[in-house]
């Protein structure tokens, strides 16, 4: 087990899977500094091949309450605000883009950027009494960082319309009912479940993870013919894998599989 670390966050590695912790209190607030952290850290993890699936969690009572005011503040032009909003989408889509699934352990408050980092990770968790919500119009603004699109995707368009239109946060209960995050657990539980999945993933073929990713994550931007033409491409390079002999044979076997990842 290795740990690397910033001023603003920790990258912990126990055999394929990197837990990142963002550490910036009081509030763990969404800064540009913070930005550049997991920027630097998710460049690395897409490097590292041993890695196979990120954990992202925060400290404390906080996933990340959201942006920086006094950066939101800043703003003096409409340029400006627009250069900032691309340069938070720019990452946020590295992330969701890193070719490795990234599990979101939302531990607790998760608005603004908090919520759109959240949303650009592949699977979240929240433990109870989280709140989760986009309160940018209480401020006179609205979400920057990918918000508005994602979350639509995510929960449906008049669900996100609803949220991101009254400002009001949501329970970590409610955010499962709508299909915002995929389990609710006992804080005490987060990370451990957190991790136990990212086991679960990583012990997979890798090559049909990342071929599984791809299908998701393109397929629900195209219409369903081309949807399912790009999984029947996937699927047929898939069936010319080592895996896809290791995997059939061992069913056939009856015995655990050995992934090569190849």
């Amino acid at each position: 087990m290795t740990t690397t670390a910033g001023s603003m966050l920790s990258c912990t590695v126990d055999g394929a899977v990197a837990t990142v912790l963002i550490n910036h209190p009081p509030a763990n607030t969404l800064t540009p500094e913070l930005l550049a952290e997991l920027s630097t850290t998710f460049d690395q993890v897409a490097k590292d091949e041993a890695l196979k699936v990120v954990v992202l969690t925060g400290t404390g009572r906080f996933f990340i309450a959201g942006a920086d005011i006094r950066v939101l503040a800043s703003i003096t032009s409409s340029k400006e605000g627009e250069a900032m909003a691309l340069q938070g989408q720019a990452i946020l889509d590295r992330i969701e883009g890193v070719g490795k699934p990234v599990i979101a352990a939302i531990n607790g408050i998760c608005l603004g950027g908090g919520l759109e980092l959240a949303l650009c990770c592949h699977i979240r968790l929240a433990a109870e009494g989280s709140r989760l919500g986009q309160p940018e119009i209480n401020l006179g603004i609205m979400p920057g960082f990918g918000g508005t699109q994602r979350l639509a995707r995510t929960i449906g368009q008049s669900k996100a319309m609803e949220l991101i239109l009254t400002g009001e946060p949501i329970s970590a209960q409610e955010a499962k009912a709508i299909g915002l995050v995929s389990e609710v657990v006992p804080p005490e539980d987060l990370l451990r479940q957190a991790q136990g999945l990212a086991r679960t993933i990583a012990s997979k073929g890798q090559v049909a993870v990342r071929a599984s990713l791809r299908a998701i994550r393109q397929g629900i931007e195209l219409n369903l013919h081309d949807g399912l033409a790009l999984e029947a491409r996937l699927f047929g390079a898939l069936c010319d894998t080592a895996d896809r002999r290791e995997g059939l044979s061992a069913f056939l076997e009856k015995r655990q599989p050995h992934f090569m990842d190849r």
